[in-house]
């Protein structure tokens, strides 16, 4: 047999995909929903690189409420790095949108660009990768964790007490994975 040549697909994924097959039980409102919802993941995604680049050429945007405008130009005036990867083993790690440590303080800022309601628990864990990357104790600095999403800022400054307890959990479920993957 001489099958056909699809190379152009390698490595992508069908959105009525065989691995995917949940969509067999669809209707076409739900098909509908679904769509809308994998093209709004992929718009967040082109969001996040647009933010990234602007905030990598220090191009600052209109001074508004607007998410990314806020979420670009407060990241500009901070001097944050975005897309930066923290890193504390291959079953742990995540990329921050935009971070900064100067003068003993992190800050930490998370763009959302969809509709769920975001939780500030994934920024805490972020501290907590920092903390366990950069071998710094979280009672030792300051933290502002913020996540830009609805046109609204979510602000938190953590405590040690509410970092810590994530630190030690990582490093356990590390090595129960590390365990598994040995058997």
């Amino acid at each position: 047999m001489k099958w056909n040549n699809h190379s152009y697909l390698e490595g992508k994924h069908a959105f009525l995909g065989a691995s995917q097959y949940s969509w067999l039980n669809y209707d076409t409102d739900k098909l509908t929903e679904r769509y809308y919802n994998f093209k709004a993941v992929e718009r967040g995604t082109r969001l996040h690189a647009l933010a990234a680049e602007h905030i990598k050429l220090g191009i600052k945007m209109p001074k508004t409420k607007k998410t990314f405008d806020h979420y670009v130009n407060d990241a500009i005036g901070y001097g944050m790095d975005p897309e930066v990867l923290l890193y504390y083993s291959n079953n742990c790690f995540g990329t921050a949108d935009a971070i900064s440590f100067k003068k003993d303080f992190l800050r930490i800022h998370d763009l959302k660009t969809g509709l769920t309601p975001a939780s500030i628990k994934q920024l805490y864990i972020y501290a907590a990768l920092f903390c366990l990357e950069y071998e710094i104790i979280p009672g030792n600095i300051g933290m502002e964790l913020r996540i830009y999403q609805n046109n609204d800022v979510i602000i938190s400054n953590p405590e040690a007490d509410d970092i810590f307890p994530i630190m030690d959990k990582i490093i356990t479920f590390d090595k129960v994975l590390q365990e598994i993957k040995e058997v």
